[in-house]
């Protein structure tokens, strides 16, 4: 139901805004088209990946390798694969809710979002070149720990 509400609105808004002004919407809806049709590829691979990943790891694997009697193993594990990889937060978002779905942690999977989004493994050595090595580490180093930090406190927050 809400999502039946945001695309009205959002058709309406469209509305108001072509007869308001015929040739910026058109201008504003070839915008947008280039940059879907540019972030598509990459957004289907993503997902095209996430349903594999799904398919192959059944939800005994995921429990065992990141559910909630893991521990800590189980965080150091989800926390080095989010720092390993690059995924945009709206494919994250749902991954992490098809995680717990099939018995994931929370805690591994609140590292796993944090470490994802803050730290940037594959990312490293371009931003070594505008900040330089020594900027680079502490910055992913400080958010490494503070992606155990923010799990912690999330785990004992939903406990």
């Amino acid at each position: 139901m809400f999502e039946r509400i945001l695309y009205i609105t959002a058709v309406v808004f469209l509305i108001v805004s072509y007869v308001k002004d015929k040739g910026k919407t058109r201008t504003a809806l070839k915008k947008s088209w280039k940059a879907f049709a540019n972030i598509f590829p990459a957004m289907a691979g993503v997902l095209a990946l996430m349903g594999l990943v799904l398919t192959v790891l059944s939800p005994e694997i995921i429990s065992r390798l990141m559910g909630n009697k893991t521990g800590f193993v189980g965080m150091v594990i989800t926390s080095v694969v989010g720092a390993i990889t690059l995924i945009p937060g709206f494919i994250a978002f749902p991954l992490a809710s098809s995680l717990l779905e099939r018995g994931a942690g929370i805690t591994q999977i609140a590292v796993f979002i944090s470490t994802l989004m803050m730290v940037g493994v594959v990312t490293a050595p371009l931003e070594t070149k505008y900040f330089g090595r020594r900027e680079t580490v502490l910055r992913n180093a400080f958010c490494y720990v503070f992606s155990f930090i923010a799990a912690l406190i999330i785990g004992m927050v939903t406990a």
